[in-house]
């Protein structure tokens, strides 16, 4: 008489799964914060408000992302520590622009064959996330699909929630001529652009051991993205932030109008930062022109903030306390026409 097959025979091992759960548990308990109920493990995660009882007219504010196809390149270079913090950071960083503080956070991991080794380490890079942006790790799936994924392969989700007082929520909508523009430094290209990254390394079959100001590669390619979080509520909590862009997807041209009035743009000065090594390692590589550059990466600009000029001195003060490397990146100006929603000072 045959054996019975069991679900470990289709390619999904239980019993990994839970010794992934028991062995995240402490990881886990690092992100814990006032509010969070419980631990991992249950059917939910759960979280209370009642701390939040000062304000008069709360807001939840969800943001949820990925990390794109730079995970493809830390499966190539079997790096999984930090990919974690990418995934944190493109979360939280979209819900603190509009002035909220982040509460708590899941991620969705899911592969064709679980290794609890490489799990846990990406587990660990999001609880190290949630650290640095003060939000819970409250829950998570974690999916073995074998015939979805190559074994080695993983990917990755997050979901964030944030609250905010309504009367606080940060939208642009007071953002006039004359106001100015400050960028935060970004850690390099942060979780976008990869799929164009990869493209230029494969098809100049660049080595990722090759030194770029004396660092390999693969190490710049997967510093992982900056959280803004702490930096960004100090301007919110000092009452001075007017708008803020988080630099991902579409760079500068796409991003900085999505936080303008229609009658708005953009005039960033050119000359106001250096290119950063990587940006103009990948131009010169790629043969990009300028304005693909700008639109698909962030060219050493994380964020862009947005405040009344008579506070730039006190934002740039409250920026470098709270470690962040920003300039007067430019100011708001009269929008010429609806397709210029940004203008840079090399424009010919």
């Amino acid at each position: 008489m045959a054996e019975p097959i069991t679900y470990r025979d289709a390619g999904v091992d239980i019993d990994a799964g839970n010794e992934l759960v028991d062995k995240i548990k402490n990881i886990v308990a690092i992100t814990k914060r006032p509010g969070v109920l419980g631990g991992i493990g249950g059917f939910g995660g759960c979280f209370s408000l009642s701390q939040f009882k000062h304000l008069e007219d709360p807001v939840l504010v969800s943001s949820t992302d990925g990390v794109g196809t730079k995970l493809r390149l830390a499966i190539e270079l079997n790096r999984h520590h930090t990919i974690g913090i990418d995934l944190v950071a493109m979360c939280a960083n979209d819900l603190v622009v509009m002035g909220a503080e982040p509460l708590y956070f899941l991620d969705y991991f899911a592969t064709g064959k679980l290794d609890v080794s490489v799990a846990e380490s990406v587990i660990t890079g999001i609880a190290n996330g949630c650290k640095t942006a003060n939000c819970a790790l409250i829950g998570g799936e974690t999916a073995e699909m074998p015939g979805m994924y190559a074994a080695k392969d993983y990917d990755l989700a997050g979901f964030c929630v944030g609250i905010v007082e309504k009367k606080d929520i940060i939208d642009g909508s007071l953002i006039k001529e004359g106001d100015a523009l400050i960028a935060l430094a970004s850690s390099g290209p942060h979780s976008n652009g990869y799929s164009l990254i990869r493209h230029i390394l494969k098809t100049k079959n660049v080595s990722l051991d090759e030194q770029l100001d004396g660092i390999p590669l693969a190490q710049t390619l997967l510093t992982p993205t900056r959280i803004y979080v702490k930096s960004l509520l100090a301007l919110a909590k000092a009452k001075i932030l007017k708008g803020a862009a988080h630099i991902t997807g579409g760079g500068f041209i796409d991003n900085i109008p999505r936080i303008l009035p229609e009658n708005c743009a953009a005039f960033i000065d050119t000359q106001s930062w250096q290119l950063p090594s990587v940006f103009a390692w990948l131009q010169a590589q790629g043969g990009l022109s300028t304005f693909e550059l700008r639109r698909t990466l962030n060219c050493g600009v994380g964020m862009v903030v947005c405040v009344a000029k008579e506070n730039v001195a006190q934002t740039l003060t409250l920026l470098k306390e709270n470690g962040e490397t920003p300039w007067v990146l430019g100011h708001v100006i009269t929008r010429k026409e609806p397709a210029l929603g940004v203008e840079f000072s090399d424009a010919q």
